[in-house]
């Protein structure tokens, strides 16, 4: 084993801080992870794993078609760092530590030419006897382009050519038992496999559930390898809830800190600022290969022909800029939440600690089979304490903690989660939840906001009861508000005010729909960072948020719930501003 130095890896991040490289925000997070990773021995590099590959590709692998071919593959600076992080980063094993690796980058820039030399040198080198390579493509004639592309380059090398011979369905290099096969994706298909590395290419357009089945078929066929790689590639693409939003969700999760995978390496090459869409330097951010596998003339040339058409705009912005409308991502960074829930000073609070308070309620019932939230956000000498009680049907609690892979027995047994109802949560708890912090604990909502499809007998029983009560539709329409709550929860000033790991898991899990990539202030809306998580605690600060920003102006001096006595001159300030409260 080996230090970074050296090595491609510090030589292209040396060169993105020191401006030589133009890279985006993701790349740079990305490469900066990996960096102190290597420096704080999180994991070891083996510059000889790396070498070998880069090596391979060099010494043997051909273009195969345009002006450089029949020559000899010369790797760029990025990728040279790229195969380095993937085959050079090794576990305490010695084994490669990254097993899904993304590589979403803009259109032209060599992606099925590279992963034809990452197939060829699994086929000859790294992968071993009996090696596996499947290329999986939404249709059988995108497969075949990177497949093509291997069968050209084992044809255009003798030492290559002379072991491996192209059957109807396969290419088979008999002395290692090894084979590579082209499949267009199909969950029905895709069972049966024994993958060592599978390339799905342009996941952009794996379409709803039968693309994400397919991805989850192909990682489930590779168990039995010690070292199984998975790759995604794709440009950005149109197609929403597919295979891309659920990578790009995990991938940006993972360098924002918020994930707790450790085998997912994600190469997310985008630009930054949607408005300088035709701007070339910006665009080297999403165009890495721009003058060597792409002109800058050609570019140009696409960019002139965008100016003028709408749709064209749309489609240059989406593959070369690489920015998906309606695009999923991870929200929070980790240390955010981290800091979110170091209680200030170390300690928690109770409702009792905060008692004689005004506030603001949310509500979210979500389904009435699954977690139900309800939450009060209390300020005190600044800052937003949220107190978030979760609901959930008693006879389901064993079932959501299989599927959820969440220890809800545990929730319960700490006081943050309430067994309501037997199959269905008794939104009753919610009226008695509330109803409680006033009697008990003297703590007194101003308005409570609930998601308009809350049981209508609910509210009614909690106007009845004297709330002030508001439905939130939580779409786009909340972007200001999912603003202010991310910009809380940086600044320090939105506090849990327990130590409700529950809640904590919802912030994790918390992802932002972004409704078009056209605009550099584009809508947002919460979504899930995974298919099978929650964010309910979250949906209920966005629901309490948003009636405290409606109705600041008249409510706003309540509840800062300054104590007077403490801050005799914030209290002539305020009698000044709104007269003697």
């Amino acid at each position: 084993m080996s230090t970074n130095e050296g090595s491609p890896i510090l030589a292209y991040y040396q060169q993105i801080m020191d401006g030589t490289i133009t890279a985006g925000h993701w790349i740079k997070e990305w490469y900066g992870i990996v960096v102190h990773g290597l420096e704080t021995a999180r994991w070891a590099y083996d510059p000889k794993r790396a070498r070998n590959v880069i090596n391979f590709i060099e010494r043997y692998c051909r273009h195969h078609e345009g002006p450089l071919a029949p020559g000899l593959i010369t790797l760029s600076l990025w990728q040279k760092a790229f195969l380095s992080v993937v085959y050079g980063i090794v576990d305490s094993t010695g084994r490669r530590q990254f097993r899904e690796i993304v590589l979403i980058i803009g259109r032209k820039q060599g992606k099925t030419l590279l992963m034809s030399g990452i197939a060829c040198d699994h086929l000859y080198l790294s992968g071993g006897y009996g090696a596996r390579v499947y290329i999986c493509a939404p249709k059988l004639d995108q497969a075949r382009l990177c497949y093509d592309g291997i069968y050209q380059m084992i044809s255009k090398e003798p030492m290559m050519a002379a072991a491996a011979k192209r059957r109807r369905t396969d290419i088979y290099i008999a002395r290692s038992n090894s084979s590579a096969q082209p499949l267009a994706f199909s969950s029905k298909k895709s069972d049966g496999f024994n993958v060592s590395l599978g390339i799905l290419d342009e996941v952009g357009a794996f379409q709803g559930e039968a693309g994400l089945r397919t991805g989850e078929v192909i990682k489930s066929s590779q168990g039995a390898r010690e070292e199984p790689q998975l790759f995604y590639t794709s440009t950005a693409n149109f197609v929403s809830e597919g295979l891309y939003d659920e990578i790009i969700k995990r991938s940006t999760a993972v360098i924002n800190g918020t994930s707790q995978e450790t085998r997912l390496a994600p190469f997310l090459y985008m630009i930054d600022d949607p408005e300088k869409w035709d701007d070339i330097n910006e665009l080297q951010k999403s165009l890495p290969n721009l003058g060597t596998s792409v002109s800058v003339d050609y570019i140009l040339e696409e960019i002139a022909v965008a100016r003028g058409s709408l749709s064209k705009k749309s489609e240059f912005i989406t593959k070369y800029c690489n920015l998906k409308q309606n695009a999923s991502i991870a929200w929070f960074h980790g240390q955010d939440i981290r800091r979110m829930f170091d209680p200030p000073g170390g300690q928690w609070h109770t409702l009792e600690d905060l008692s004689d308070s005004y506030c603001v309620g949310g509500i979210d019932l979500s389904q009435t089979t699954d977690l139900t939230a309800c939450c009060v956000l209390i300020e005190k000498q600044g800052i937003l304490y949220a107190f978030v009680h979760f609901f959930m049907p008693a006879n389901r609690i064993e079932e959501l903690t299989a599927e959820d892979q969440v220890p809800y027995a545990k929730y319960i047994e700490r006081g943050f989660l309430t067994p309501s109802g037997d199959d269905y949560v008794n939104y009753r708890d919610c009226f008695v939840w509330f109803a409680r912090l006033i009697e008990q604990y003297r703590i007194y909502p101003l308005c409570i906001g609930y998601d308009r499809y809350s049981a209508q007998y609910l509210v009614q029983d909690m106007a009845q009861y004297g709330h002030h009560m508001e439905p939130v539709y939580q779409g786009y329409n909340l972007t200001g508000v999912e603003n202010d709550l991310e910009g809380m929860v940086k600044s320090g000033k939105l506090r849990s005010a327990e130590d409700n790991d529950l809640l904590k898991l919802h912030f994790l899990d918390a992802a932002q729909q972004i409704e078009s990539g056209l605009a550099a202030h584009a809508r947002k809306k919460l979504s899930k960072a995974r298919k099978r998580c929650h964010v309910d605690g979250v949906a209920a600060i966005l629901d309490a948020l948003c009636v405290r920003a409606n109705h600041w102006n008249e409510m706003g001096a309540q509840l800062q719930n300054i104590d007077y006595d403490e801050d005799p001159a914030q209290e002539a300030e305020e009698v000044e501003k709104n007269g003697n409260l």
